[in-house]
């Protein structure tokens, strides 16, 4: 099956706003992501950053709420907004729940039933997603960062680490460092990999970096008022796995952030000019 859908487009800050539909092979079924185009999109080819998103989100939430799209026209970056995982599944216990199931995709690989028929976040944004964009968008794929929050923190880094010469950057806001040690993961991760913790560590930064470092500095902001910082993201524990692994991070903390777009508009300039940098377009 070959279907492809442009929902909408609008103009925004000089470029294109766009919303998208098309049928994943590796989802099994539709999927919906959202792309700006900067102007300079229109005279050629532009470096481009993945932004995944986290727990119940979907395409819509960082295009919306991140304030990305005006530096990204200055600096001539594409961005693309993936949802967070398939929907209408039709599963039971897929939907209800917040933090598993649909808008829980935990971009990984399920291999569990039902699961496994759909729930394949991993290679969609992996491999799929970017074969689309780079055939159907103004892209230069060469030039490639990923950056995510939460969940989508946690993505952004797994891909990355798996994937060191797919991606020149990385950064992330308020990631899930350490799936296999908090309860989101242990939740989540039986249900989609299995009791197996072999298969676990596959997904999760705290052990990826140990095993293979990324040719670049992570840039990692997380607020101190977040109320998910203590029981369930931990960036010391990947702040302890980089420095044992001599991979450079910058961890930085803002007191008083927490865990909301609030914080993430806050500082999406910074981490734009971050991959700007890696992209060289700056």
């Amino acid at each position: 099956m070959n279907m492809f859908e442009t929902i909408s487009e609008q103009r925004l800050h000089g470029g294109v706003q766009g919303f998208y539909r098309h049928h994943s092979e590796a989802c099994g079924g539709p999927m919906r992501f959202a792309v700006y185009q900067p102007p300079q999109a229109a005279s050629g080819p532009c470096p481009v950053l993945y932004f995944l998103a986290g727990l119940t989100c979907t395409e819509e939430t960082a295009t919306i709420k991140a304030g990305a799209q005006r530096l990204a026209a200055e600096l001539g970056l594409v961005l693309v907004m993936p949802d967070t995982s398939p929907r209408n599944t039709g599963f039971e216990g897929a939907t209800g729940d917040w933090e598993f199931g649909e808008g829980a995709g935990f971009y990984l690989d399920a291999i569990q039933a039902p699961w496994s028929s759909r729930f394949h976040m991993y290679s969609y944004v992996a491999r799929e997603l970017p074969e689309l964009i780079a055939t159907r968008f103004p892209v230069e794929a060469s030039r490639s960062g990923i950056c995510g929050h939460s969940m989508g923190g946690l993505g952004a880094l797994v891909i990355a680490l798996r994937h060191p010469s797919q991606y020149r950057s990385v950064s992330a806001f308020a990631p899930i460092v350490a799936p296999s040690q908090v309860p989101w993961g242990h939740k989540a991760l039986p249900r989609y990999l299995g009791e197996d913790r072999t298969a676990w560590a596959a997904y999760d930064p705290c052990e990826l970096v140990r095993r293979q470092t990324f040719p670049g500095t992570i840039l990692i902001d997380q607020g101190e008022s977040d109320g998910f910082l203590e029981t369930q993201l931990k960036p010391e524990l990947f702040d302890q796995a980089c420095a044992e692994a001599d991979q450079p991070l910058l961890l930085r903390r803002h007191a008083g952030y927490d865990h909301s777009y609030w914080f993430i508009t806050s500082f999406i300039d910074d981490h734009l000019r971050h991959h700007a940098v890696a992209l060289g377009l700056s």
